[in-house]
């Protein structure tokens, strides 16, 4: 059954629908960022120190009918990368423990020294990429809300790029990395300034929803 309506942000391109297109301003995660309050115990849950460089990664979804190998080839080249940089703490937050141990059978001294950390149950995302230095990701929903916190991302997703993503990139809040090259010279490894929390900007998403999903109920759409 076809929606009557729909409701989506306004940097996606409107198709030829027969259905109701309404819209609002920024990406949806702008709609809970603001609420986020930092809690800084998930560090010492995680161990991390503060002279670490914290790095939150997100392996590709190479099990999806979307996943293009060759995000796994950086996913590689970021792992490298990261070996080899000192007091470095990579937050690792596999698909499934298929990947996880496909993982630890490839970088098995990685997770020996404690430079690869995998949480032993669910952490808050919001606080994780809080309490990082960077987040790189081959998925899509932890690269929009580091870059609703403004927290430097990088996504090796290889797949098609949808609207959201160019639209951030376009911004300078996503860095796409779209080769081995792009591993060795886009990705800033550098702690970042953290202040106490972050900055509340409004894009006004939530207002425009509620209105529309007013204007909705009263039109009975």
């Amino acid at each position: 059954m076809r929606p009557s309506c729909m409701m989506y942000p306004e940097v996606i391109p409107s198709n030829s629908t027969k259905s109701r297109v309404m819209k609002y301003p920024g990406i949806k995660e702008d709609v809970y960022i603001p609420r986020f309050k930092p809690d800084p115990a998930i560090t010492a849950y995680l161990g991390l120190r503060r002279d670490d460089l914290v790095v939150t990664l997100r392996p590709p979804a190479n099990e999806a009918h979307y996943h293009n190998p060759e995000s796994d080839v950086l996913l590689e080249a970021v792992l490298h990368r990261l070996s080899v940089r000192p007091h470095t703490k990579i937050v690792l937050l596999p698909r499934n423990q298929k990947q996880e141990a496909a993982i630890r059978k490839t970088w098995p001294a990685l997770f020996a020294s404690g430079t690869i950390i995998v949480p032993d149950h669910a952490v808050d995302g919001l606080n994780l990429i809080w309490y990082s230095d960077l987040v790189i990701s081959g998925g899509g929903t932890m690269n929009r809300e580091a870059a609703a916190l403004g927290v430097p991302v990088y996504s090796i997703f290889r797949g098609e790029t949808g609207a959201v993503d160019r639209y951030l990139a376009a911004a300078g809040r996503l860095v796409m990395v779209k080769s081995e090259e792009d591993v060795q010279t886009k990705i800033l490894l550098q702690q970042r300034h953290r202040p106490a929390e972050p900055e509340k900007a409004d894009s006004g998403a939530l207002k425009k929803i509620v209105d529309n999903v007013v204007s909705v109920i009263e039109a009975k759409c």
